[in-house]
């Protein structure tokens, strides 16, 4: 064996070991799947202490520098793969090829007696990811080029859809080509907070429509799908902030015009975080900004740039953040240190606008029934677009394009 083949062993070894060790790997069949694929051969010329590193590794840029596709980070893809679970002679589709390495750990676990199809909307990246496959000895994962939202009809049903790219809405065609008894795995993004989901099918029967019930679900951040899987909308609030919203909402970005400049109102919780422990802080606002989702029907994304928080413009506790919007008023999470030199910081809310002081305090209320137990979460459940309401669990909903959404705890 060369010197770098036993460097990369060793590399490979080390990462499966550490995410063994942090829990993230719990099964037995994944671990021997993560210690079979060689990852630096699927990240050709990177160093490998860098390919077998637990970070994300960008492969496709746009014009503007925007990342377009990656090598997910190896934490995130072992969780998505505890929440597929997938089985041996299982037929899988994957929607997003990336750079081939995930399609190789599927074929590990699904084995020669299932199927694993991978779909990238780029030629490029597709054609990439054929060659890492064929060189490592997969050659019997199919590489489709097309656009994932539509699926591979062609190759259906599948008794697991996992998809590697931030998806708004869980389209039509996915529906239609899911077996009865099949399970989807997807990064879902709704209210601007994004979670990877294992839902697991209910098909439709007497007096019972179709459904996907939610399974699991971790926090997750992926490269949003391009392609027809993109409702978000945008309203600029001021130069360098944006608010993020959904199609059902009715948010009026004429009625927000000026609302920061309006007098600020400041609510505190009583409730403390961690806020110099990147991974708590963000834990706390990612969870408070969860519940929120599930109650409050006009949470949104409010996306502030550094030079909007430099000019005091807006201070949010993370620069991408929860709000909540009320017709002309809006309110979003803050925070404070508690004493200087101390690394707890409360968390509250500051409001703008003619009800500025009411929307504070209904986030500050969820702050605190979410401090009365931080790991809670909620259960989703989608039906098809056109449900009726009637036949649906009741709850807060949030409808997609071609889903209905229900949140309940």
């Amino acid at each position: 064996m060369s010197v770098d083949g036993t460097q990369a062993d060793a590399a490979r070894r080390g990462l499966v070991d550490h995410l063994v060790a942090e829990g993230v790997i719990r099964t037995s069949a994944i671990e021997a799947a993560f210690r079979a694929v060689p990852r630096h051969r699927f990240l050709p010329g990177m160093p490998i202490a860098d390919a077998y590193a637990d970070r994300s590794v960008v492969t496709k840029c746009g014009s503007d520098g925007a990342p377009l596709s990656s090598a997910s980070q190896p934490t995130i893809v072992a969780q998505m793969l505890e929440q597929a679970r997938p089985r041996p002679g299982w037929r899988v589709l994957e929607i997003g090829a990336g750079t081939g390495y995930n399609a190789a750990l599927l074929h590990e676990l699904v084995g020669g007696t299932g199927q694993v199809t991978t779909i990238e909307i780029y030629d490029d990246v597709a054609a990439a990811a054929r060659r890492n496959l064929d060189d490592t000895g997969y050659e019997d994962v199919l590489v489709l080029t097309g656009d994932g939202a539509l699926g591979a009809p062609e190759h259906a049903p599948f008794d697991l859809i996992i998809v590697t790219a931030g998806a708004w809405d869980i389209p039509a065609a996915w529906w239609a080509q899911l077996a009865p008894a099949g399970r989807v795995v997807v990064p879902l993004r709704w209210r601007g907070l994004t979670r990877s989901l294992a839902l697991d099918h209910q098909p439709a029967g007497p007096g019972r429509p179709a459904s996907l019930i939610s399974r699991s679900m971790h926090l997750c951040g992926f490269i949003a799908m391009t392609g027809g899987n993109d409702g978000e909308r945008t309203v600029a609030l001021a130069d360098d902030v944006v608010l993020f919203t959904d199609p059902d909402q009715s948010i009026d970005g004429e009625l927000l015009h000026g609302v920061l400049d309006a007098p600020r109102v400041e609510t505190w919780s009583g409730v403390v975080i961690d806020g110099d422990q990147p991974v708590e802080r963000i834990r706390s606002i990612e969870g408070i900004w969860l519940r929120l989702s599930t109650i409050e029907p006009g949470t949104c994304q409010f996306s502030a740039g550094p030079s909007a928080v430099r000019g005091g413009r807006a201070t949010p506790a993370s620069p991408v953040n929860p709000a909540l919007v009320e017709g002309d008023s809006i309110a979003y999470l803050a925070s404070r240190r508690v004493a200087a030199g101390v690394s707890r910081w409360e968390i509250g809310a500051i409001g703008h606008g003619p009800r500025g002081v009411e929307l504070a305090e209904r986030i500050v209320e969820q702050i605190r029934l979410w401090a009365e137990n931080r790991d809670a979460q909620p259960t989703v459940t989608l039906y098809p677009a056109g449900t009726p309401d009637e036949q649906m669990i009741s709850g807060p909903t949030i409808d997609k394009r071609d889903s209905r959404m229900v949140l309940t705890w």
